[in-house]
This record gives structure tokens, sequence and C-alpha cells, in this order.
């Protein structure tokens, strides 16, 4: 089911909310933001989607879409490449003033695009990093992908302790790795903060209740992040962005974004894949499969938000 917020999952927002207090707060914030916009900007290995014609311009405020992943690496002793955990397609319309953010369940079972292999859809960026994580999300929302930001598990956590913590309500009792979370309002730092979003196994909705307690997190951090007192130690928030996040986005996009999708990023819906328990290959795993019903609708919807036939 759809519902209004005013979270975007990524940090990509909090650049960008970084962006808009600069008239505030003064040219030292502004070449702050524009020093870690550099840093985490890598030139991307492709020049444009396959599924267009031409380069998308957000100079002239074409509708766009921005893949969010949330990887599972950085932190806890891992070093790998990691897995694509927490993967949002996000569309963005300046004519419509609406932009759109799509949660994908990490295991539907789909191809994985240049891998010649079906598998779960988080398991495409272990297997080949960010563009085939992009090449498979493309292939199953029938969508072009136009750019992307990677946040690892380590700079959510950094995040949450450089706003000094987050309340969030809790309505699950539950223990997850030794550490307990009641009913009711609770206080997280960064290490309960990914502790309260990656359990999933004990919850009655499974990956879906996990993604909702992702959307808590991140709707509080974002709130502390715009607060004047947090703006004041705003390099805390700079530094756990740098660290750990990757993007496409280069510093002139950050301030066409700004100017020209303002409004769009001001009115966000979510919505998600409705996918149901599945096995394959009899492997024992279990993996998730999306009726041909659900997968038309959220491909219609974001085609839609972007304009395309």
């Amino acid at each position: 089911m759809k519902r209004r917020t005013k979270i975007f999952l990524s940090m990509l927002v909090i650049l960008l909310l970084a962006v808009f207090a600069v008239a505030g707060y003064g040219l030292k914030i502004y070449l702050d933001v524009k020093g870690t916009a550099k840093e985490i900007y890598e030139t991307p290995t492709r020049k444009k989607s396959a599924k267009r014609e031409q380069v998308v311009d957000l100079e002239s405020g074409e509708p766009i879409s921005v893949l969010l992943l949330g990887v599972d690496t950085g932190d806890l002793g891992r070093t790998e490449t990691g897995r694509s955990d927490t993967m949002l397609v996000t569309t963005i319309n300046p004519e419509k003033k609406q932009t759109t953010i799509v949660s994908l369940e990490r295991d539907i079972y789909t191809e994985i695009v240049g891998k010649g292999t079906k598998d779960k859809l988080n398991h495409a960026y272990a297997f080949g990093g960010v563009n085939m994580a992009i090449a498979s999300v493309e292939n199953l929302v029938d969508i072009p992908i136009d750019h992307y930001v990677v946040m690892n598990m380590k700079g959510f956590k950094q995040l949450v302790d450089a706003v000094n913590g987050v309340d969030v309500e809790n309505t699950l009792d539950f223990t997850y790795e030794g550490t307990t979370f009641n009913k009711g309002t609770v206080h997280l730092d960064g290490s309960d903060a990914l502790r309260y979003t990656r359990m999933r196994y004990d919850d009655p909705n499974g990956d879906y209740g996990r993604q909702e307690r992702q959307r808590q997190v991140i709707a509080a951090i974002v709130k502390k992040a715009v607060n004047v007192s947090t703006v004041t130690n705003y390099k805390n928030i700079l530094a756990a962005i740098e660290a750990n996040t990757k993007t496409d986005l280069s510093w002139d996009n950050f301030l066409n974004l700004e100017s020209k999708y303002r409004s769009a990023l001001a009115n966000m819906t979510s919505d998600h894949i409705q996918a149901v328990p599945a096995s394959h290959n009899n492997d024992g795993i279990s993996y998730q499969d999306v009726p041909k019903e659900e997968l038309t609708r959220v491909q219609n919807l974001l085609k839609t938000q972007l304009n395309i036939q």
C-alpha cells in the first residue's frame, strides 16, 4: 500500500539538506559539503542506461531515477563486497512535483544480468558490483536507472551516532544479538540502530517488517539532521557520508537537484513490490516470487513517474 512519507533512504538527501542549509550557514558549510560531494563521487563506467536513447538532462529538469543501495558490509568485521540488502528505486519528476520510492525485496528470484543465472536480487551486487545490480534491477522493473547511491552499514551506524542517536516508536518486543527492544519509544545509538534494522526472522512480517524499521530510523535521522542544533555539528554527518558512501552524482548534479527538483523531493510517496515465498532449484533456499500482476503494477507506476509510455 502507498504511504506518504518524508524519508529518503540514502545519503543523497542528507547531502541535499546540507546544500539547502548553505544559505543560512555560510560559505564554510558550502565548501565542506562540496568537498564531501567530490569525495564520494566516482566516475561512472557507463555513460547512460541501455534503456535511454540519450543521457538524462538534470539541468533541464527531466524526470530521473536513482537506485539507492544499502550494502551489508563495512562493519561487524565484514570487508567483502557485500550484498545489497536494501534496494530502493526512486523516481523524481519535477513536472509532477512527485518523488516515488519503491522498495525491492532482497530475496526476489530474478535474472542476474551479466551472470547468466537466476538468483536472489541482492546477490547481483555481490557478483558484479553496482553495474550488475543496476542491470538486474532495470531488467526486473523495466525502467532506466540513471544514477545510484551506495552506502554501507558502517555509514548507517556512524550517521546515527553523528546526530547523537535517534528515537523511534517500536511496535514489536524482540531481542537481537543480545539487545532487547521493547515496545514503545526507544532511543538508539549507532550500534543499536544496526541491530534494530537488521532483525527479520522473529518478525511476523519478515523482511517487510525490517524495511519498515529501516524507514523509521532514516526518518528519525533526517529529522535530526535538519535540526539547527545538529547542523552546528554537521562535520560528523559529512564524515560519516564521506567514509561510507559512493555515487555517480556529481556536485553539479547535486546543485541541479537542489534547483530543479526541490519541489518534487518535498513530495514523496513510498511503495514496495509485494512478493510471495517460493522455492527454486531444490536447493532448500527461501526465495520470493513477484506475481505478474504485481510486477506490472509497479512497472507501470515507475514508468508513469518517468513519463515513459
